[in-house]
C-alpha cells in the first residue's frame, strides 16, 4: 500500500487530515484502507471565466463553487484549444499529436489503436470502468470507448448533439443514444440522462472500486436547454448567450445531486472527484468590433482577463478550470497550485494517487502532480508545455500553437508575451527579446524532431471484424482539404464536399458497400427531402434548416484497385456494391453525380463482410 507524505506545515495550513498527533518534526502520513473510486467530470466548452467562483459575477454555480472551495485547484492548467485533442491527451497521458488526434473532424478525431487509455489501466488494476456522455475519439471499431477499456458505455456519437454521426434529429430532449453498442431511447434532458445513469451505475458498483468518466456534451453548441435554466440570464446586456449560461446552470445542479448521492451511500470521502473542461469558452464571451472571432480581445462576458476563446492559441483558448477533491487523501481544503500544468499530467497523477500498477512500460508525456500537491515544484519550475489544434488533416509545425514556459507565451513562433505584465497578450515582445524567441524556437525544434516520426502511424477504420460488422462511416471523418459536413444541417442542405476514409480490411473476402444520402435510421430514399425537425416549446431548441432534395443520377466507388459505377434509383434508400477485397490498408472514395454534373461524396457508407 502506498503512503503519501505531505510536510506537516502544509497539511496544517491546507489539508484537513485524520491522523495521529505528530510532533512538530514529524510528517503526517495519509493512509487509505481501500482503493479510491475516481469520477472525472469533464464539461464541454466551459471556460475559465464561466464559473462564479472564478470571478464571474453574473452566473450562478453554487455547487461548482463549493467543490472549488474544497479542492486543490490548478490555476495554470492547460488543455488543447479544441475538444477531441484534449480528450485524447487526457485519456492517454500523451500529447495529442502522439495519439493521432489533431482536430475535431476530417478523420483527425480518431485515437490510434495502439494508444492505451486510463480506462484500460484502471481495468487492469481491478476497477470497473464506465463512461457517460461525449467520447469524440471515434464511434467505430477500434476507437470506441468499449474498445478502449470501458465496461459500461452510454454516449452520443460525434462531438455533439446534432452532429453528423449523432442519431438523426436528436435535440437534447428524449433522445436516442448508444448504450453498450446498441441504440436506445432515453427520456429527459441529455445532461440529466448522463448524470442519472452515472448515479445508477455507481450505486450498482459501490462495493467495488470504479472509474467513472462523466463527460457532458454541454455546454457545447447547439445551445439548447429548458427555459427555466436560461430565463435568469435573459435580458442581461453583460451575458452574450443566456442559453449557454443555462446549460452550465444545469450542469451545476446535476453536480450538486451527484455529490449528495455519493454522501448518501457513504462514497464521497474515498472518491477522487475531478472537475475540468476540454477547452476555452465557446459562448461566454463576445469579441470587440473588428476583432477576430477566435483570437481577439473580449468586449462582453467574463474571460478571466484573457485573450481568445475556444480554438484560439491565446490563453483564453486553452487555460481551463481544474479541481480535484479527495477527503481520504487529504485533498479537501481549498488550495491553489499556480505552476504550469497540462491535460497529459492527469493520467500519471491518477496512477500515483490510486497506486496503480502499469503492466507495460507506458512513457507519459506528462508528469504526476502529486509532488506539487506535496509542495515540491522542483520538477515543474522550468517545464515547457505545447498546446495546439490543427484545422488540417496532418500536423504543420507551429500552426495554431502556443509554447508556454513560466510566464512566457510564444505563439506560432512569432509572437512573444509576458503574462506577468500583459495577461491579455496585447503587446508582442518578440523584437524586444529576440534571444528568448530563438531559445524557445530551438526547444520547439527539438520537441518536433522527437514527435514528428510518430505521425507515420495513421488511424484506420477496421472493417470485417466481428467487433463491428457492418461498419457505418460518416462524412464527418472524410480526409479532406476543406471542412467536412460535420453536422446534420449540412446534410439537410446538401453541402458539396468529398474526401476519403482510411480503411483497414481485417480479412480478405466479399464485402457489400452501401452508399446513402440520409442515415439508415431515417429510411429516407436517396431523392427525398428530410422532414423539418420542429422547435421545442418551453426550450431554446430551434427548428432545423429546411432540407434540399438532390437529383442524383450516378454513383461510383474506388477501393484498393477496384473502380465501379452504378446508376441511381432515387426511390431506393441506398446504392449497393459487392466487392472482393484483399486484407490490408486502403482508402475508400465514394461519389454521387448530380444531374447538373456536380459531384459530392456519399455522406454515409456502410461496409459489411459477407459471412
Amino acid at each position: 500500500m502506498k503512503k503519501y507524505l505531505f510536510p506537516r506545515l502544509i497539511i496544517v495550513a491546507i489539508f484537513l487530515v485524520v491522523s495521529c498527533k505528530p510532533n512538530k518534526k514529524e510528517s503526517t502520513e495519509i493512509l487509505k484502507t481501500d482503493k479510491p473510486n475516481v469520477i472525472v467530470l469533464m464539461v464541454d466548452d466551459v471556460g475559465y471565466g464561466d464559473i462564479a467562483a472564478q470571478g464571474n459575477e453574473w452566473i450562478k454555480t453554487p455547487n461548482i463553487d463549493k467543490l472549488h472551495d474544497q479542492s486543490t485547484r490548478l490555476t495554470n492548467f492547460h488543455v488543447s484549444p479544441t475538444c477531441a485533442p484534449t480528450r485524447a491527451a487526457f485519456m492517454t497521458g500523451h500529447h495529442n499529436y502522439r495519439t493521432g488526434v489533431f482536430f475535431t473532424i476530417k478523420g483527425r478525431s480518431l485515437i490510434l489503436e495502439k494508444e492505451k487509455t486510463m480506462a484500460q489501466v484502471f481495468k487492469d488494476n481491478g476497477y470497473n470502468t464506465a463512461m457517460f456522455g461525449k467520447w469524440h475519439l471515434g464511434d467505430n471499431y477500434p476507437f470506441r470507448p468499449q474498445d478502449k477499456g470501458f465496461d459500461e458505455v452510454l454516449m452520443n456519437n460525434g462531438g455533439g448533439v446534432g452532429q453528423t454521426m449523432d442519431y438523426w434529429n436528436n435535440d437534447y430532449f428524449d433522445d436516442t443514444y448508444v448504450h453498450n453498442g446498441k441504440l436506445e431511447k432515453f427520456e429527459g434532458y441529455c445532461t440529466d440522462v448522463w448524470f442519472e445513469n452515472a448515479k445508477k451505475y455507481i450505486g450498482e458498483h459501490k462495493d467495488e472500486p470504479f472509474f467513472c468518466y462523466l463527460a457532458t456534451n454541454a455546454a457545447h453548441s447547439p445551445y439548447w436547454v429548458d427555459n427555466k435554466y436560461l430565463d435568469p440570464y435573459k435580458d442581461n446586456e453583460n451575458i452574450p448567450n443566456a442559453a449557454f449560461y443555462g446549460m452550465i446552470a444545469n450542469i451545476d445542479e446535476n453536480l450538486g445531486k451527484l455529490v449528495d448521492y455519493l454522501k448518501s451511500i457513504d462514497l464521497m470521502d474515498n472518491t477522487i472527484l475531478v472537475f475540468t473542461s476540454d477547452n476555452g469558452s465557446a459562448a461566454g464571451n463576445k469579441m470587440g468590433e473588428g476583432q477576430d472571432r477566435l483570437d481577439g480581445f473580449i468586449a462582453k462576458g467574463n474571460n478571466a482577463g484573457m485573450r481568445g476563446v475556444k480554438a484560439s492559441m491565446y490563453e483564453g483558448g486553452h487555460r481551463v478550470p481544474f479541481y480535484i477533491h479527495w477527503k481520504n487523501g487529504g485533498i479537501n481544503v481549498g488550495k491553489d497550485i499556480n505552476d504550469l500544468t497540462a491535460h497529459y499530467d492527469i493520467f500519471p497523477t491518477l496512477v500515483e494517487l490510486c497506486d496503480l500498477e502499469l503492466k507495460e512500460d507506458l512513457k507519459f508525456d506528462g508528469s504526476s502532480l502529486v509532488p506539487l500537491m506535496n509542495g515540491d515544484n522542483s520538477n515543474f519550475d522550468d517545464r515547457i508545455v505545447y498546446v495546439n489544434t490543427q484545422f488540417s488533416t496532418d500536423p504543420v509545425p507551429w500552426k495554431r500553437t502556443a509554447l508556454m514556459h513560466k510566464n512566457w507565451r510564444l505563439v506560432e513562433g512569432t509572437e512573444l508575451y509576458d503574462l506577468n505584465t500583459d495577461p491579455e497578450q496585447r503587446t508582442n515582445l518578440a523584437d524586444k527579446y529576440p534571444e528568448k524567441v530563438e531559445l524557445y524556437k530551438a526547444e520547439y525544434d527539438k520537441w518536433w524532431a522527437e514527435i514528428e516520426p510518430t505521425f507515420v502511424e495513421k488511424p484506420f477504420f477496421i472493417v470485417g471484424n466481428e467487433a463491428e460488422n457492418p461498419t457505418t462511416l460518416f462524412c464527418h471523418d472524410w480526409h479532406s482539404e476543406t471542412f467536412t459536413p460535420w453536422k446534420q444541417d449540412h446534410i439537410r442542405t446538401g453541402q458539396i464536399n468529398n474526401g476519403f476514409w482510411r480503411v483497414k480490411v481485417e480479412e480478405a473476402g466479399t464485402y457489400t458497400i452501401k452508399l446513402r444520402r440520409w442515415p439508415e435510421e431515417t429510411h429516407l430514399p436517396l431523392g427525398a427531402k428530410a422532414p423539418l425537425r420542429p422547435a421545442l416549446e418551453g426550450t431554446s431548441v430551434t427548428a432545423s434548416k429546411k432540407s434540399k432534395a438532390l437529383n442524383i443520377e450516378n454513383s461510383r466507388i474506388e477501393i484498393q484497385d477496384i473502380k465501379m459505377s452504378k446508376p441511381v434509383n432515387l426511390d431506393d434508400e441506398y446504392v449497393e456494391y459487392k466487392v472482393d477485397l484483399e486484407k490490408g490498408e486502403t482508402h475508400l472514395y465514394t461519389w454521387f453525380t448530380l444531374n447538373d454534373g456536380v459531384e459530392i461524396g456519399a455522406y454515409y457508407a456502410t461496409i459489411e463482410k459477407q459471412l
